[in-house]
């Protein structure tokens, strides 16, 4: 090679600066503690239960002639030669040989330390995956090597955890770090053994030990799987932590004060709500307000969630409940995630409330600061009783005279801070009873879990004269068909949605986009009313096309998923999700039911790529055959998981790490009814047993 042996190590290190494997020149690393603190690191508890991501089994030599492609194993052998090679980038390639035969090692990425480890005569460990090079040999790319010398020589004894590690943050320190934290802490079992003996669960001691350290020969897919005893250990004692949690915060928000909503004897605004709709209450609706009601009349704060599903008439009982407020002399205010969505409810509100004589105040950041403070004043003194509006309703600048219901719609969109924030921001001192609404229907082993502390409603009956939507999956190479098919309904006088996934072309991801569709169908369809909205969109430019669309002066809207929610329009027919694949199956049943509110015949048309991946193809699959929210709720937990499904973040409820609320549905079974009665034998050492999961994650509780 024509650079000297001193210049190849510094030529290679700048190659791989550039790649990103070495930090910048002059580049610091933010301190210790704080790299920690995000990987959730801070108490000694906190590393004990830092489970390992996977294992390295180093309790064993293999030889190099009985090494097997596509296996991981460890291999010792003497460095036959070593050399850089110059390529696109700059490799270190190495041969190692023991009595058996001679394997070769790649590194695409080095250090100059792992340069000089592997000079010519070292007696070297190496552990990683085995493949065959282009030379025909078998080849190690990337493996963790070390230098056989003195004690280094013994095997390990178990299984070589490998763990979730943040940046500058070694495997090594952090397993000192644990073993560390496992010899500090107290293993001691605070479960009481009666609970463990259903399951024949083993001692906390054990399972932890076992779980940082395998017995060499322990069954590598049961770890993986996490279905041996002391992983089904650590998913209980999680899930008895949390519903521990859940309950104690129950009881913490029980003892908070809130007034007593009785309503008015008679005659009061509740009955005339009642008396002018133009339409009946559904069975499940009276049921579920006569749970709110109950709730309301008490000296506690309510704390009800109303799930059910699209168009099942949660809006109306949300109203009903606020009539109920203003009857009992209080304030009532319902806060929406989105403009569009708080417009729709104000425009609703209206046309039931004021005709009572009941002023509906709306209050949205994009209101002028004149307009703005004239109605935060009016909201203070008291003069509004029933507010609408955005996360306006949650500033500084708002103070609730006499705040006696909060209404938060698609709850699960908020912090827990900012329902938090909402309930206490009353100058009457009492917290507000809340009532959240979810379109998104919950199965029953997440809310069990995440809503162990909240009463749940369910509004499981659909008002009468909805009109069934048939669904139609249809592939992109079938779009001229479907263009008709719009270019027909319009011509019929019914009005169209079109959906698409991305707001501008994407070159990583072959997507349409939707101001591309929006050009495509205005050429395609000679005549029609085109509209565009999309989230880049200003607040007013969304607003007013959307409203066009109600009033029925646009034929097709095409759009992004910015009408998923609130989004009323009874003579639209036609709903058409292009690259439906790559929807959740929620917000496909959420976009669905934005069709079918008037009595025209209406249509779901999903188009899917060709080339349709299996998770795709089985979504696609239970969107057509269903139109069940909850059994299409149970599928999309299955397909996607608790946390992105719940938004666990903003539930306020400890999430779950190890346990899954599927798979685990019996523990958590078990846990919910252990926590009860633990908390009531014995408080104190159930809440110590939360805390070791849970310590300061738990303060809002009552959110």
């Amino acid at each position: 090679m024509a650079s000297g042996p001193s210049s190849a190590p510094a030529r290679a290190a700048a190659v791989n600066r550039r790649s990103g494997s070495l930090p910048k020149k002059g580049e610091k690393l933010a301190p210790l503690a704080e790299r920690l603190a995000r990987l959730g690191l801070v108490r000694d508890w906190d590393f004990v239960l830092h489970l390992p991501l996977r294992y390295e089994d180093e309790t064993r030599i293999t030889p190099i002639s009985e090494l097997r492609y596509g296996q991981t194993c460890q291999v010792e052998a003497t460095v036959v030669s070593s050399h850089l090679r110059q390529g696109a980038s700059m490799q270190l390639i190495a041969q190692v040989a023991d009595s058996s035969g001679t394997l070769q090692l790649r590194f695409i990425h080095f250090y100059p330390s792992q340069r000089k480890l592997l000079g010519p005569g070292q007696l070297v460990r190496c552990y990683g995956l085995v493949r065959q090079s282009f030379n025909g040999l078998p080849e190690m790319v990337h493996p963790k090597v070390k230098a056989c010398t003195g004690t280094s020589t013994e095997l390990s004894k178990t299984l070589t955890p490998v763990y979730p590690a943040g940046e500058g943050i070694t495997q090594t320190w952090l397993r000192k770090r644990i073993d560390r934290a496992i010899l500090d802490v107290d293993l001691v079992d605070l479960v009481p053994p009666s609970f463990l003996e259903p399951f024949a669960l083993p001692s906390l001691a054990q399972s932890i030990r076992e779980l940082h350290h395998p017995a060499p020969g322990a069954d590598f897919d049961a770890y993986a799987e996490r279905r041996t005893p002391a992983w089904r250990r650590l998913k209980f004692d999680e899930l008895l932590a949390q519903q521990i949690a859940l309950r104690h915060g129950r009881s913490i928000r029980d003892q908070a004060s809130a007034l007593p909503l009785a309503g008015a004897p008679q005659g009061g605004l509740c009955e005339k709500l009642l008396a002018s709709l133009p339409f009946e209450l559904t069975g499940a609706q009276q049921r579920v307000l006569q749970e709110i009601f109950s709730d309301m009349n008490r000296p506690h704060p309510m704390h009800r969630l109303v799930q059910g599903d699209v168009g099942c008439g949660k809006t109306v009982v949300a109203a009903i409940a606020a009539m109920r407020a203003i009857d009992s002399g209080t304030q009532a205010a319902l806060m929406a995630p989105t403009e569009l969505l708080a417009e729709q409810h104000f425009q609703k509100l209206k046309s039931w409330v004021e005709p009572l004589g009941v002023e509906v105040l709306w209050l949205s950041g994009s209101l002028k600061p004149r307009d703005k403070a004239e109605r935060q004043e009016r909201i203070r003194s008291g003069q509004a009783r029933l507010i609408v509006g955005t996360h306006a309703l949650i500033q500084d600048a708002v103070q609730f005279a006499n705040l006696g219901l909060a209404i938060v719609d698609e709850q699960h969109r908020f912090g827990v801070n900012q329902r938090l924030k909402m309930r206490c921001s009353s100058a009457s001192g009492y917290m507000a009873h809340l009532l959240a609404l979810s379109a998104t229907p919950i199965p029953r082993t997440l809310a069990m879990s995440y809503l162990a502390d909240i009463d749940v409603s369910v509004i499981d009956e659909l008002p009468a004269g909805r009109t069934p939507v048939t669904t139609k999956v249809i592939s992109l190479e079938r779009l001229p068909d479907v263009v008709s098919a719009v270019r027909n309904a319009v011509g019929q006088g019914r009005q169209c949605y079109w959906v698409c996934p991305l707001i501008e072309d994407s070159q990583k991801a072959d997507l349409t986009a939707v101001t591309m569709r929006a050009d495509a169908l205005v050429e395609a369809l000679p005549g029609a009313r085109v509209g565009l909205v999309h989230g880049a969109m200003s607040a007013e430019d969304k607003n007013a096309r959307m409203a066009a669309f109600a009033a029925g002066n646009m034929d097709v809207l095409v759009a992004t998923t910015v009408i998923e929610v609130g989004v009323d329009v009874p003579n639209a027919s036609v709903m058409v999700i292009e690259h439906a694949e790559r929807f959740g199956l929620s917000q496909l049943h959420q976009l669905r039911g934005r069709v079918g509110r008037g009595s025209a015949k209406s249509f779901c048309i999903l188009l899917f790529d060709p080339e349709l991946s299996q998770t795709g193809r089985e979504r696609l699959r239970i969107i057509r055959q269903t139109t069940d929210g909850f059994e299409i709720a149970r599928e999309d937990l299955r397909l996607r998981g608790p946390g992105e499904f719940m938004g666990a973040r903003q539930s306020g409820a400890p999430a779950l790490r190890f346990a899954d609320v599927q798979t685990d549905a019996n523990l958590l079974d078990a846990a919910r009814s252990d926590a009860a009665s633990w908390l009531a034998l014995d408080k104190q050492k159930a809440l110590a047993h939360a805390a070791r999961w849970f310590s300061g994650k738990t303060d809002y509780l009552d959110a």
